[in-house]
């Protein structure tokens, strides 16, 4: 399969595009920075790079005439504070690749038949009570009682999927990717932090630690993605989390068994604050339940193969030790 990725530079490109040319794949990566594509293993090829602003048209677009498939993983990091400035680069960098993939898709005379756009299980409501599902989870925005600088994550996620569900692509098959933060070893990834926190005796209970934490192993996350690509029968939201979620208290217990770290120093939730402020980043990250099941991938059969916390972490721990080969 011919198959093209904007954003496909990023800490999800890393993993993905490495594990689809390892398959045969022919992968093209839109990019808007000069990093190099990701790359194979040895004998396994390289990805094309190609420039674009995510914005207009241009060159690019030429590849999606024949490709079989396309995967937006375009979007700035939501782990930044958000200002009002970095607020619109969110928003715009995800609304605005969306809507020109597919423009591009409606210009292309022979367009992919799939096109998988990532999203955000933080589109859900706030909740410890129950989960959400594809079908009845409940969106965000109007709780009660969380910090309304905590709306931004859930607008985003409305946009980022309006504007895949408006582009005129009659032909291709849509799916929004909701997915719960994506974990595996290496740097500049959401784990490396949170190891890293363990690591210094900081990886503790956070607030009451009650906040449901929704995850997804690295090679769960590619499993899914290319179950998507197959399932010719699947389109709109689907969850891409783990089946069981658990909360934030016992995740970072397992982190710390996992690590060999027997002590993790609690955080009050405004110490979580004050520490999100001082390394440029948001407390939403690490106080809001994000409560997310995978009903439909478990519907339609796929088998997770790291379903628990504790084995994940220990497999991607081991790998994080091991070597390089």
């Amino acid at each position: 399969m011919k198959i093209v990725i904007p954003g496909g530079t990023g800490q999800v490109g890393k993993i993905l595009v490495p594990a689809l040319l390892a398959k045969g794949h022919e992968v093209v990566v839109l990019s808007r920075g000069s990093q190099a594509a990701p790359t194979g293993a040895a004998g396994k090829g390289s990805a094309r790079n190609l420039p674009w602003d995510g914005r207009t048209l241009g060159e690019w677009a030429n590849e999606m005439d024949g490709a079989d498939a396309v995967i937006n993983l375009a979007g700035r990091s939501v782990n930044c504070r958000h200002t009002e400035a970095n607020k619109r680069l969110m928003m715009d960098s995800r609304v605005d690749s969306t809507r020109v993939v597919g423009e591009a898709i409606r210009l292309a005379a022979s367009p992919p038949k799939v096109w998988l756009q990532m999203s955000t299980a933080a589109i859900y409501a706030h909740r410890f009570d129950a989960p959400h599902d594809e079908a009845t989870g409940r969106f965000g925005g109007d709780e009660p009682d969380v910090p309304r600088s905590w709306d931004f994550s859930v607008a985003i996620g409305k946009a980022w999927e309006k504007a895949q569900r408006d582009a005129d692509t009659p032909k291709t098959r849509k799916v929004a990717m909701r997915s719960a933060i994506v974990l595996n070893p290496g740097r500049g990834g959401i784990f490396n932090i949170l190891l890293t926190l363990t690591r210094l005796g900081l990886g503790g209970t956070i607030a009451d630690g009650r906040q449901i934490i929704s995850w997804i192993h690295g090679d769960d996350f590619i499993r899914a993605v290319f179950f998507l690509l197959e399932r010719e029968d699947i389109e709109g939201p689907v969850n891409i989390t783990a089946p069981n979620p658990l909360p934030q208290k016992q995740f970072m217990a397992a982190l710390r068994a996992a690590w060999g770290m027997p002590i993790g120093l609690p955080a009050t939730r405004w110490m979580m604050a004050a520490a999100a402020f001082v390394i440029r980043t948001e407390s939403e990250l690490t106080l809001k339940s994000r409560y997310a099941m995978p009903a439909r991938l478990m519907r339609e059969g796929f088998r997770f193969e790291y379903p628990e916390w504790p084995a994940a972490v220990r497999e991607i721990i081991g790998r994080q030790r091991r070597p390089p080969a």
